[in-house]
C-alpha cells in the first residue's frame, strides 16, 4: 500500500526508568543520539521551572543538542497532574513519530510513566468536593475519612496511607460511584512501547546519592529555593515537598543549618530511590540493564528494536 509518509504506527515508544541517580538521563541521551530519536520528560518535579540544581535536571550542555519536552513547563505555584501528563505526553509522542523520530520517555516517576504507556483511565475532578474533604481533614483528622473509605473502598483503603491520597479516594467515588481502586490499569500497553530498566548496586548507589546532594549544595541549592521561595514556593502543592526543597526551606526558616539538611536530604533521596527499585521491580514487562555496563547503550538500542 502506498503511503505518503512514514509507517510510524509500528514505532514503540522507548521509556528508559529507575531509580534517581541510576543515568536515566545520559541513557536516553545516548539513545536518541543512536536511533534520531527526541526525549520526553516523565520526571514530575523537572516540569518546574528554576527547579534546576535540585532535580538534577539535564543540562543544556547535557542535551547534545537533542530536543527534550515537557521540561520548564509549568510555575512552581501549580499542581502536577498525571492526567495532564497523559495528555500531553501522548501529544508529544503523536508528533515526534509523525517526523520518523523515536519518542524516548526518561524519568522516575513511576505513574507518571505508567500513565503515558498503559491504557489507564482517570476520573475527573471536583475543586468543591476535595475543599469539603480536606476542611473536614482539618477539623476532624484523618481517622474519620480513612474509616468512610474502609466501607466504601477498603482495597484503597489498604493501600494509601496519606490524607491527599484518601481524601482523593473519596472524592473520586463521590464524584462518579465508583471506588476509586476500580480505575487502576492493567499491564496493558496504550500503544507499542518497549521498557528499559537500569539496574543498580544498591551500595554504590546510596554513596553517589550523597555525594550528588552534596554537588548540589555546593553548586548553590540553598540560594535556589531562596530564589524559588520568592517566587511562591511554598504555595506549590507539588514542588514544596520535593526532595531538598523542603528541607533547605527549614534553613531559611532558621530550623536548621545547612549540614542537617544536606544530610536529610540524603535520607530522604535514599528511601526515594527504594521506592522507584520497589515500583519498577513489579512491572514484569521492564527490561533490566546494568546501570555500570560499558556496552549498556548497544543493549539498549537492541532492545529498542534497531540493530
Amino acid at each position: 500500500m502506498l503511503s505518503g509518509g512514514p509507517d510510524t504506527s509500528a514505532l514503540p515508544v522507548i521509556a528508559v526508568v529507575g531509580p534517581t541517580g541510576s543515568g536515566k538521563s545520559d541513557l536516553g541521551v545516548e539513545l536518541a543520539l543512536a536511533l534520531d530519536g527526541e526525549v520526553i520528560n516523565a520526571d514530575a518535579l523537572q516540569f518546574y521551572r528554576g527547579m534546576d540544581i535540585g532535580t538534577a535536571k539535564i543540562t543544556v550542555d547535557e542535551r547534545k543538542g537533542v530536543a527534550h519536552h515537557l521540561l520548564d513547563t509549568m510555575d512552581i505555584t501549580e499542581e502536577a497532574s498525571v492526567a495532564d501528563f497523559q495528555a500531553r505526553c501522548r501529544g508529544v509522542v503523536t508528533d515526534i513519530h509523525s517526523r520518523g523520530k523515536r519518542a524516548i520517555m526518561v524519568g522516575g516517576s513511576g505513574l507518571y510513566v505508567r500513565a503515558a504507556l498503559d491504557t489507564l483511565e482517570f476520573p475527573g475532578t471536583d475543586p468543591v468536593i476535595r475543599k469539603r474533604l480536606e476542611e473536614e481533614c482539618d477539623a476532624f483528622g484523618l481517622a474519620p475519612l480513612r474509616a468512610r473509605l474502609e466501607q466504601v473502598d477498603p482495597v484503597s483503603a489498604a493501600r494509601l496511607g496519606d490524607a491527599r491520597r484518601v481524601i482523593r479516594a473519596l472524592e473520586v467515588h463521590e464524584l462518579t460511584g465508583r471506588p476509586f481502586s476500580s480505575f487502576m490499569p492493567q499491564r496493558q500497553y496504550h500503544q507499542p512501547a518497549v521498557q528499559i530498566g537500569l539496574s543498580v548496586d544498591r551500595a554504590l548507589l546510596r554513596e553517589r546519592l550523597a555525594n550528588r546532594v552534596h554537588a548540589m549544595v555546593d553548586a548553590g541549592l540553598l540560594r535556589e529555593v531562596e530564589r524559588l521561595d520568592a517566587e511562591g514556593l511554598r504555595q506549590g502543592k507539588t514542588a514544596s515537598r520535593a526532595l531538598g526543597y523542603s528541607q533547605f526551606l527549614k534553613v531559611l526558616d532558621g530550623q536548621s543549618d545547612v549540614q542537617q539538611a544536606a544530610e536529610e536530604t540524603i535520607v530522604a533521596t535514599r528511601q526515594f530511590a527504594r521506592r522507584q527499585l520497589t515500583w519498577f521491580r513489579a512491572d514484569p514487562r521492564i527490561q533490566w540493564l546494568d546501570w555500570q555496563d560499558p556496552a549498556r547503550l548497544a543493549k539498549a538500542v537492541e532492545l529498542a528494536g534497531h540493530s
